[in-house]
């Protein structure tokens, strides 16, 4: 894998039905901008209902309808979060794991420690966590599936 290639979304994606949940995690063309990239769909009925929502400058998933929902706990959850320097971006609850490990003085890796696949058998669908690290006039990322 190259992590230096520049690639299209659009040309990645463009010949599957279902893609799934997705981050992007990168610099601009130039260089000088950091970017993420969230993106889901859902098997489910329950996984299909759900809208991006932002409060303070976060973003969250919800339900679009309230009176479908059937499990919350796989739908509903902060997918994009920040503490001081850092962009936080999950697949799910994991955000706030995250956000609680680098609140309390851990890496990104040691705050995941604690988590596996989600428990949505037969599926066992991968947690994917991102996190940008923003410096003076630089940035670094970090992700994990």
């Amino acid at each position: 894998m190259d992590i230096y290639k520049i690639n299209d979304i659009a040309e990645l994606i463009k010949d599957n039905s279902y893609v799934g949940r997705g981050i992007v995690l990168g610099a601009t063309p130039d260089g000088k901008k950091a970017c993420s990239a969230y993106f889901i769909m859902g098997r489910s009925a329950n996984s299909r209902n759900r809208v991006f929502t932002e409060k303070n400058g976060e973003i969250f998933t919800e339900p679009f309808d309230a009176s479908k929902v059937e499990d919350p706990s796989l739908i509903i959850y902060a997918a994009v979060r920040k503490y001081a320097n850092k962009l936080i971006v999950t697949n799910g609850d994991q955000t706030d794991t995250i956000y609680d490990g680098i609140k309390a003085g851990k890496s990104f890796s040691e705050a995941l420690v604690c988590r596996e696949f989600e428990p949505d058998a037969p599926n066992l669908t991968p947690r994917i966590s991102g996190m940008i690290t923003f410096g003076e006039n630089e940035f670094s990322y970090e992700m994990s599936i």
